[in-house]
């Protein structure tokens, strides 16, 4: 009877050793670990930040990888462009790879804008010298503090030594240093160097969208970026920035015209975008001319067609440029769509009312006060009853 008893103690340490192995394979294995990122606390997808502190907040904690952020561009594409120079700026400190891809701008000269890392935990220190002997014991107190506080750091640091972090803040007034910008590995495709060539079958995406579409497909699977790729090597994240897309530098028609002849061009390739990203470590951030699209429900179509939506709208030229209620900003940031990931239901910001400054070294987004927000609907209803008293 000891032989039994002794097998089936010996089959159950095995199962319940089995179990645990099981148990700890659902929670470490589909954690990835990859520098700048982390996992999101609503639905533990994985987050890239924007380079932008007050978006990542907007967004649920930063972009899900996998997903497309939308921007619709302001009238003189200032701002939108500039959080996509913030967008690769931080790919640039996580050691990510970026891809590029531009109608108008060579990719190379939006790179060279990138802003310079504000990183606070950098610094030269040089030797702490012996403190001099005073007469009053709190002064040498106060030393052999500053002291023990500088003992224990290294004389010096690496420039990227914050790029573990989420999320870092840059200084707009400056550009990035050209050994930190070309430690990064770059992917570009600038339209004017990729001739397209008229395919013989019908599609309704454009040769230039295909030509960017199939480039992206190459370097996702060239580079190990599909998630169904062997890891022969450490996982990594594709920054993908697509500049001014619908435009007609891109050869589309959609802000020409009312009744475009390539009105599904776009759209096509967003499906496409957004169905390779889905399989990929990769994160796209697009922006659009919206203020020149004249059709609303295919902008509508547009924005459903990506996770993440927003809207800038500059106050640069503008009635608003003058307003006293809108002094201390340069523009307002409506949230269009958040994406459902995971989740039956998205956490949506806690302000709707938001507006966007340039300070001089940094872009912010800040909820505007609720006093500003009363008088500026008691100056628009004031407007439309004026309005309304010239048509009578």
């Amino acid at each position: 009877m000891a032989a039994p008893m002794s097998g089936v103690g010996e089959a159950s340490a095995e199962r319940s050793s089995f179990n645990a192995t099981s148990f700890q394979k659902k929670t470490r294995s589909r954690l990835i670990s990859i520098p700048g990122t982390r996992p999101s606390v609503q639905n533990g997808q994985l987050l890239v930040s924007t380079g932008v502190t007050s978006l990542d907040y907007l967004l649920g904690g930063g972009l899900a990888v996998g997903t497309v952020l939308l921007i619709e561009e302001d009238r003189y594409d200032s701002y939108s462009r500039m959080i996509l120079k913030y967008f690769l700026a931080e790919g640039v400190v996580c050691r990510h790879e970026l891809f590029v891809a531009a109608a108008q701008d060579n990719p190379d000269d939006i790179l060279q804008e990138l802003p310079a890392p504000i990183l606070d935990d950098v610094a030269i220190h040089k030797p702490v010298e012996q403190p001099r002997l005073s007469c009053e014991p709190q002064d040498s107190m106060d030393a052999m503090k500053i002291a023990w506080r500088y003992q224990n750091l290294p004389k010096v640091q690496s420039a990227l030594a914050s790029s573990s972090r989420f999320g870092h803040y840059y200084d707009v007034s400056k550009t990035m240093e050209p050994e930190i910008r070309q430690a990064a590995k770059c992917h570009r495709f600038y339209l004017p160097e990729h001739p397209t060539q008229s395919s013989p079958t019908h599609s309704t995406m454009l040769e230039s969208y295909s030509a960017l579409l199939k480039s992206l497909q190459d370097v996702i699977h060239r580079e190990g970026f599909d998630v169904a790729a062997p890891m022969t090597k450490s996982r990594n994240i594709l920054r993908i920035g697509l500049h001014s897309l619908g435009s007609a530098l891109w050869g589309d028609d959609l802000c020409c015209h009312d009744n475009p002849n390539n009105v599904h061009a776009l759209t096509s390739f967003l499906y496409g975008l957004r169905a390779l990203l889905r399989s990929s470590l990769s994160v796209a951030v697009v922006t659009v001319p919206s203020h020149l699209i004249q059709d609303r429900a295919l902008m509508g179509s547009i924005t459903r067609l990506c996770d993440n939506a927003i809207a800038l709208e500059s106050f640069k030229g503008s009635e608003r440029e003058t307003n006293p209620l809108y002094k201390d900003y340069h523009g307002l940031l409506h949230v269009r769509q958040v994406p459902h990931l995971n989740c039956l239901a998205s956490k949506l910001p806690d302000h709707k009312d938001l507006a966007f400054k340039l300070k001089r070294k940094q872009f912010s987004i800040e909820p505007v006060g609720a006093e500003g927000r009363v008088l500026m609907d008691l100056c628009e209803e004031q407007s439309e009853s004026l309005e309304r008293r010239g048509e009578a």
